[in-house]
């Protein structure tokens, strides 16, 4: 039984099992569904100010960082119990592509050649972590969520923002993945 775990989900198992979240989480006390909320909720517990974006109760908002702690502890022991050991499978055209950038290590999830800290340190590594990083905090608080709150929650709920917010996700994605890393990586 634990081999079928092991094994990548198809996407006709995986997605509805995620797109059953929605109904469940209106059907249990109309709550919505969302990740980047969870940083103004621990500001709003652990950083008590008086800036008015984190004066609310967040304590009626407790079962989403129960929630959150749930994705973290089932990605450790997914990492530590359910690993698939079989060898990382990557389209031929995408290596092909990867190496002209010196990507050629795909025995992880993540490029070792992106995710180290001698990479880190580099001005490529510094744009695409730190820089990449700050943009996604902005976008997520400028767009109003993120992209599992509007794409997953938003979508299904039939909310005109957060089909204005995924597309322009997507766009942004589409521009960097085919336009901006590729000048970052050489």
């Amino acid at each position: 039984m634990i081999e079928f775990f092991k094994q990548p989900w198809p996407w006709y198992i995986a997605g509805p099992l995620i797109g059953l979240t929605v109904p469940a989480l209106l059907l249990l006390g109309n709550k919505h569904f969302g990740i980047s909320a969870n940083l103004r909720h621990v500001c709003a517990a652990c950083f008590p100010a008086n800036i008015s974006f984190f004066q609310y109760n967040y304590k009626k908002e407790l079962w989403n960082l129960f929630f959150i702690i749930g994705i973290f502890l089932g990605a450790v022991i997914s990492t530590m119990l359910l690993t698939d050991p079989n060898p990382i499978r990557v389209s031929p055209p995408l290596v092909d592509e990867l190496a002209g950038y010196g990507i050629t290590d795909y025995s992880n999830m993540v490029p070792k050649q992106l995710y180290n800290w001698e990479y880190l340190l580099t001005p490529s590594g510094l744009i695409m972590m730190i820089g990449g990083g700050f943009l996604v905090g902005f976008g997520s608080r400028y767009a109003g969520g993120c992209t599992s709150g509007h794409a997953i929650m938003g979508l299904s709920t039939l909310q005109w923002p957060s089909l204005v917010a995924t597309i322009c996700f997507m766009v942004g994605g589409f521009i960097m993945a085919n336009l901006i890393l590729p000048l970052i990586l050489q």
